[in-house]
């Protein structure tokens, strides 16, 4: 029997054996993992949540119950769809998409931006119902998802040894354990560099752990106003930048991490989640690329199959910080940045020189591959969409143009 594009889907499929359960696969370097994920979502673009939230008004009440509904639309379904795939699979909220809220919302009623949260919200599940969105994310070669994904953490990586300027040993002591912890101890290598990190910061002083305060958040819901004006424009463009700058990242991720989870599901659950959550601030709901990479690496195990349950695990400290609301903000600003971009740096090492290893290993594809790389890397962002993006788009447009785009072989989940 001869296969082509229709008739793909009946290639005989080999057993694939089962994940080990979660609690067979738990260990503390999946702990460690969650909790450093968590930790670099929220100090990387929570102030960005501030900005937007008081861009529309919101009291300060309001903007705790922003930061409770987004940490429990990311715990429920960080968790849900890492058990349900036995897959790490970590969503978050977007942070391109709160840069845009914060300049776009000043004078717009706060009814009029809840109602804006939920069209985008919709229009990500008409993007799972129907499946578009799965079949454009299977046209991009893996090379490209790849370097695209080496590209965004690139900035990780360089902040690290960035911060040898202006915390040398605090950082130089990470990096000793770190690559002590590699040789003997490769799975807790993070979780050591994390000990140690905060033992130092705190004994020296480079803590602000007396100004946290702890209180649970009461959710305040608003209902629901909708403006035309408002809807196109400010909701349509929340939405292409959510899709391009986030939910495409996300999937290329997952993709570069050799993981098959069907897209079309991942956008219903997540938009659904957004959907019900918007009257209380949960402005977005998306798939993870930077945080969830934390928890895709070799060091949270050596077996890829047993990696999900850190996801699991950020998933759990997210219900923590959607539980406390504002207060988590107050405990990660205690912390100093050194030590925070350190961890992030280091964590992400092997996914970095992973993803830099899958984008150049096809001789045909690696100019098109760097492009997209250097591209995405550059940080650039053209008519509000990012980097990550464009540098998609620049690889495949040197594919075409060198002739090497082949559409891909293999039949992924949609």
């Amino acid at each position: 029997m001869r296969y082509n594009a229709r008739n793909l889907h009946q290639l005989p499929r080999l057993d694939m054996p089962t994940p080990p359960s979660f609690w067979k696969s738990l260990s503390a370097s999946h702990l460690s993992a969650g909790f450093i994920a968590v930790l670099v979502g929220y100090t990387s673009s929570a102030v960005i949540i501030f900005q937007a939230a008081e861009a529309a008004g919101a009291t300060a009440d309001q903007i705790g119950s922003w930061l409770a509904a987004l940490g429990l639309a990311m715990g429920v379904t960080s968790i849900g769809l890492s058990l349900r795939y036995r897959q790490p699979i970590l969503t978050a909220w977007s942070t391109p998409g709160a840069a845009l809220l914060a300049v776009s919302l000043p004078g717009t009623p706060l009814s009029d931006a809840i109602g804006i949260f939920m069209f985008c919200a919709a229009l990500i599940v008409l993007c799972g119902v129907t499946g578009w969105f799965a079949r454009l994310m299977q046209l991009i070669p893996q090379s490209l998802a790849a370097a695209m994904l080496a590209g965004v953490l690139l900035r990780f990586g360089l902040d690290a040894f960035a911060s040898l300027q202006s915390d040398f040993t605090l950082i130089l002591a990470m990096l000793i354990t770190y690559l002590f912890a590699k040789r003997w101890l490769p799975r807790y290598a993070i979780l050591l560099v994390l000990i140690v990190g905060l033992g130092l910061a705190i004994g020296g002083g480079e803590t602000r752990l007396a100004d946290t305060h702890w209180s649970m958040t009461q959710p305040q819901a608003v209902w629901p106003t909708f403006s035309l004006a408002s809807l196109i424009g400010v909701g349509l463009p929340l939405f292409v930048v959510t899709m391009a700058s986030q939910n495409a990242p996300g999937v290329a991720t997952l993709r570069a991490a050799g993981l098959d989870a069907p897209v079309s599901p991942l956008m219903i659950w997540t938009g659904l989640t957004a959907l019900i959550l918007a009257p209380f601030g949960g402005f977005t709901v998306c798939l993870a690329a930077i945080t969830a990479a934390i928890c895709m690496g070799s060091d949270v195990h050596p077996d890829p199959a047993r990696r999900y349950p850190a996801a699991v695990c950020a998933g759990g400290f997210y219900l923590l910080a959607g539980v406390f609301g504002g207060s988590i903000g107050t405990l990660f600003d205690a912390l100093p940045h050194a030590l925070v971009v350190g961890i992030a740096g280091l964590a992400l090492l092997p996914t970095i020189g992973g993803s830099l290893s899958g984008a150049l290993a096809a001789p045909e594809q690696r100019e098109a591959a760097l492009i997209t790389f250097l591209t995405t890397a550059s940080g650039v962002t053209l008519f509000g969409i990012g980097a990550a993006f464009w540098g998609l788009v620049a690889g495949v447009l040197a594919l075409i143009i060198a002739g090497h785009w082949t559409r891909e072989r293999r039949k992924l989940p949609v």
